[in-house]
Formats: C-alpha cells, sequence, structure tokens
C-alpha cells in the first residue's frame, strides 16, 4: 500500500532557542529564507506524501498560518508586480492537504506526539519526520526511505554512523547485515547509551515509516525516568513483532535544533544559493582571516 501520510511531532516549547523561541515557534524559524518545518514538508512531498499531519500546541498558529492561504498578501504581491515572490508564495499553501492536532496538555515526549495522529493516520504505514533534522540530500531523505520500505514491506528508520559524542545523545541502534550495505535489520534500540554501552556506531535519525501497530505500542508504554512518553520504548517493544530496517541514507543532515547546528545549516544552506553564496563566501573569508 502507498504511504500517503506523513506525521510532524511540533508541539515543543523549544527552550534550546530562548528567548527567541518565547512568542514563535522554532519550527518557524528561518534557515535562510524558509522556516525550518517547510524543508520537512518539502521533503514529504517530494516522497509522495500528501496529507500533512501536524501535532501542535499552545502558541503554534504562525506554522498553521505559514501554510494557509494568504489573501492579503498575495493581492498585495500582484499589485507591486512581483510575480516572482508571489509563485513562491502559493506554492506553500498546496504543497498538500494539512490537517492539524492540538495537544491539550503539556507535551509528554515523542511517542504521546505520534499517538495523537491515531485517528487520522488509520491502519496504515505512515511516515513521521523530525523537523530538527533537516536533510540535505540528492534525492529526498523520505523518498529513498519510501523506495525501500516499497521493496521490503517493513518499518524503516533512518540512521547514520556517529561518534562517542552522538553515543550520548541518540538512540543507538544494534543490527544485522543485509545484502544491500545501507540497509541493517534492526535487533535492538538503545535510547542514549554512550560510547561504553554503545551497541554500534549507527545513530537513529529523525525519520521514520511506521506500522500502524506502533500506535497500540505506545498506549501501553508508560512514562519513562524523565516523564515522557517515548517513541523508542514503544519501537522495541514491537521488535519481535514486526520486521524494522535502518536505512543509511544518502545524503546530509544538519540539526537545526540547537543553536550551533541552526547557524551552521543556515550557512552551509546558503552557500549553495546561487543568489546569495559570494556575498556569503566573501564575508566569511573576512572574518575567518
Amino acid at each position: 500500500m502507498k504511504i500517503t501520510k506523513a506525521v510532524f511531532p511540533v508541539a515543543g516549547l523549544g527552550t534550546r532557542f530562548l528567548p527567541a523561541t518565547k512568542a514563535q515557534p522554532k519550527e518557524m524559524l528561518p534557515l535562510v529564507d524558509k522556516p525550518i518545518i517547510q524543508y520537512a514538508v518539502e521533503e514529504a512531498v517530494e516522497a509522495g506524501l500528501d496529507l500533512m499531519v501536524l501535532v501542535t500546541g499552545k502558541g503554534k498558529q504562525s506554522i498553521e498560518n505559514h501554510f494557509d492561504t494568504s489573501f492579503e498578501l498575495e493581492e498585495a504581491l500582484e499589485k507591486k508586480g512581483k510575480t516572482q515572490v508571489l509563485e513562491e508564495i502559493r506554492k506553500i499553501s498546496s504543497l498538500g492537504k494539512f490537517v492539524y492536532v492540538r495537544q491539550q496538555q503539556p507535551p509528554l515526549g515523542l511517542g504521546h506526539a505520534v499517538l495523537m495522529a491515531k485517528e487520522i493516520v488509520g491502519n496504515e504505514y505512515f511516515a513521521v519526520f523530525l523537523p530538527d533534522d533537516v536533510m540535505d540530500c540528492p534525492v529526498a531523505c523520505m523518498k529513498q526511505m519510501v523506495e525501500v520500505h516499497q521493496k521490503t514491506s517493513a518499518a524503516i528508520i533512518a540512521a547514520e554512523k556517529t561518534d562517542a559524542l552522538g553515543q550520548e545523545r541518540y538512540g543507538i541502534l544494534k543490527v544485522e547485515p543485509t545484502d544491500n550495505p545501507r540497509l541493517h535489520r534492526i535487533v535492538d534500540i538503545v535510547e542514549k547509551p554512550g560510547a561504553q554501552n554503545a551497541p554500534s556506531d549507527l545513530a537513529v535519525m529523525g525519520r521514520y515509516i511506521l506500522p500502524p501497530e506502533i500506535f497500540e505500542k505506545i498506549e501501553q508504554t508508560g512514562e519513562g525516568a524523565i516523564g515522557e512518553i517515548q517513541l523508542t520504548d514503544a519501537i522495541k517493544s514491537l521488535l519481535g513483532e514486526k520486521e524494522f530496517f535502518a536505512y543509511e541514507y544518502e545524503g546530509e543532515r544538519h540539526d537545526a535544533g540547537e543553536v550551533s547546528g541552526y547557524l551552521k545549516a543556515t550557512i552551509k544552506l546558503g552557500l549553495k544559493r546561487s543568489d546569495i553564496s559570494e556575498d556569503l563566501k566573501k564575508f566569511i573569508d573576512e572574518i575567518a582571516s
């Protein structure tokens, strides 16, 4: 069955970016001239997904406004003859169908946020995007994963090799090899084990293709040590019943969920823009000299 639904957990408080996120969602912070969330939605569209389910919370209305039609803005741009910008603005509201699910209580972890999409997803495989992970790939990361899912009919988790610091920050996978050097059968997941206890150097990244059975497992999963319902725990409990693969995607990931990674992502993506790259390179050379 074709995957058509994408879930975006965007209800977090964005505390790492305070005070910038006191009155605006972290997901709306700009990377060059597009908000972080738009990169993830555009990736979903490139992967062939057309129903965007955004799990939001208090103070996230600007996300909804961004993907809605702005008649006044479009009219003003049209009157001023700014046709190129007008076309870009119109594209945003036509990226797909958008559904918003608002968490009524404070965020209780990634697992709980995904669970909020249960009624909309129904009984089919679906994609999960963590927008903090901005993927810069020759072929959209999720499109690569969808193609793998179509061949395996299994759940797929994006993965990349990491170092000792990453083994303290990410979920780390215990895997078995397959005929494809980029594809690994998942045996176990250990959340932030540290280098001493890590089963491998393969880390979970913010893209998933999950089966509908994950919702029942999330419901059965209690709050962890930090009072959150973790998606990792639900996946662990499903490993014995469903086949899961880790896929080492082709491309580069930018961690826009913390300040230094966000700044690095802005620079790297800016350098890929032909209209600003020369000025940016010159500026970097000036401050580096």
